[in-house]
């Protein structure tokens, strides 16, 4: 990791709140991922003939992605952080966060699912990836993967507040939350997304947490959106962690709602080893349920992670018949 001084940033914080600023820092980190996946069920049989022929193309690929994170403190003691990650050169979670201290914290942040209730989406225990990773039932990402997913809006406000068993978090994501520059409207309007989560650690090890929202459903008048609840628990016991989950989503203007299960379980063989294992369930309530499984290994060495995971998942997508598999084995470096 390498570090600049970048008196600029004096500007940027001046700019966000009627206070002078110090000269902050700013840190350049990344990582690359090279990894060999392989996609079996449904996803194969409906392309047999180019499986047969060898046009299924390569299985080897690589991500690569580098971060910029800079901050500045203020003269009344708060702090203004900025950053953006380059995906694969495409810019994605760009965020500038204020901390006000005990007051707690609140960001504007675009490219994420990850307001209010949707920060606690998915708490499942896991040593690489969760149970939905590449599932899907061509083999594109196109067609999507489990079903009942819990969000809290995309580009929008989120406030952060720990408070010591306590913690609190509220999401507003304003017109269906599309990303747009400062000083130029953007998106098609509608509703906007609003929810939130509390936290509690009643003792060591234990961590109860519930959220509720209204999540824009992406087209109309503002009247319409999805209910959205999560409600989760979980327990460490030395090297083992379980988690049980449940989250709902309560689909506007259809009676297909979503009712999903998932339970996870995570064993630190040691500091550098680690696997895991996932369910999920989607009690659909006007279809077939859908039905997957997980399990996941890391193992850590200096700057290198060795990763794998295998998930394996029945009517995706609630459709019967529909099967999906995927393998993905790689090697992550940090820098």
């Amino acid at each position: 990791m390498k570090t600049w001084k970048k008196a600029g940033l004096t500007a940027l914080a001046g700019s966000l709140v009627a206070t002078s600023a110090f000269a902050g820092a700013m840190t350049v980190s990344g990582t690359a991922n090279i990894a060999y996946t392989g996609n079996t069920g449904q996803q194969d049989t409906s392309s047999a003939t180019n499986v047969a022929n060898g046009l299924d193309g390569s299985r080897w690929g690589m991500t690569k992605s580098i971060s910029f994170a800079g901050s500045g403190e203020m003269d009344n003691g708060w702090t203004v952080s900025l950053g953006t990650t380059f995906a694969n050169a495409a810019s994605s979670a760009v965020n500038v966060k204020i901390d006000m201290g005990d007051a707690g914290t609140l960001d504007f942040e675009g490219g994420t699912s990850a307001r209010g209730v949707g920060k606690i989406a998915d708490m499942m225990p896991t040593a690489n990836e969760d149970v939905g990773d590449g599932i899907n039932i061509n083999g594109t990402t196109a067609s999507g993967g489990l079903t009942g997913a819990i969000s809290g809006g995309v580009t929008g406000f989120h406030y952060n507040k720990a408070m010591d068993m306590v913690e609190i978090g509220v999401g507003y994501a304003p017109k269906g939350g599309a990303t747009g520059t400062s000083g130029n409207p953007s998106g098609t309007g509608g509703a906007s997304s609003l929810g939130g989560f509390i936290k509690i650690d009643p003792m060591d090890g234990l961590e109860i947490g519930f959220g509720t929202g209204e999540v824009a459903t992406g087209s109309g008048d503002n009247s319409q959106v999805d209910d959205h609840t999560a409600a989760y628990i979980t327990y460490v016991y030395g090297p083992i962690t379980l988690g049980y989950q449940q989250n709902n989503v309560d689909t506007y203007s259809t009676t297909a709602d979503d009712e999903v299960t998932r339970m996870g379980v995570l064993y630190a063989v040691n500091d550098e080893l680690s696997i895991s294992y996932q369910t999920h369930e989607n009690n659909d309530t006007t279809a077939t349920d859908e039905d997957a499984t997980g399990w996941s290994a890391s193992y850590t060495v200096g700057s290198m992670t060795f990763k794998a995971h295998r998930n394996h998942a029945d009517n995706v997508g609630n459709i019967v018949t529909m099967e999906s598999e995927h393998t993905e084995v790689g090697v992550t470096f940090a820098f």
